[in-house]
């Protein structure tokens, strides 16, 4: 079987120098092997086939017969490292919370402990007759949410 670490030192080979990261390296029992990469700006389909050249030239077929997919973390896919979080600080983003609550909103900020998403929420104000839009931070840890994800917007 071909060893998960195996692959990652590949493609951690291939990112050398690149705007690219890794965001994760599955290798199945029957040796179906999934790279999912990201970009500030996207993927592109050539770095994809370019990468997939580039780990086959390393694997040896005559020793181990294997199935590759390359592609990109899909969109509209929970956030599974924290750069992702990084390339899209100031955009819109779906979070679900542990204890149940979805909320969507911008995410402002993001470090390694946690992340700010600020949202718009309705507030009676003392003294008007109906409840006006406020923006407000909320600030979650890694541990208090199921998944984030990236919100498309059709504006």
């Amino acid at each position: 079987m071909i060893e998960k670490k195996t692959v990652c030192q590949i493609v951690d080979e291939w990112l050398k120098g690149k705007d690219y990261f890794l965001v994760e390296v599955t290798v199945s029992p029957d040796d179906k092997i999934v790279v999912e990469i990201d970009h500030a700006e996207g993927v592109w389909i050539e770095d994809c086939v370019e990468l997939s050249r580039f780990i086959e030239s390393k694997l040896n077929r005559e020793e181990e017969d294997y199935e590759l997919e390359v592609g990109s973390a899909g969109i509209g896919q929970p956030f599974k490292v924290l750069q992702q979080y990084y390339i899209h600080i100031g955009q819109e983003v779906e979070v679900m919370t542990k204890d149940g609550r979805k909320l969507s909103g911008i995410l402002k900020d993001a470090d390694e402990e946690k992340f700010t998403v600020t949202v718009q929420k309705k507030v009676k104000l003392e003294g008007t007759k109906r409840p006006k839009l406020v923006e407000e931070d909320e600030t979650f840890t890694y541990e208090q949410i199921k998944y984030t994800k990236y919100l498309i917007s059709f504006k």
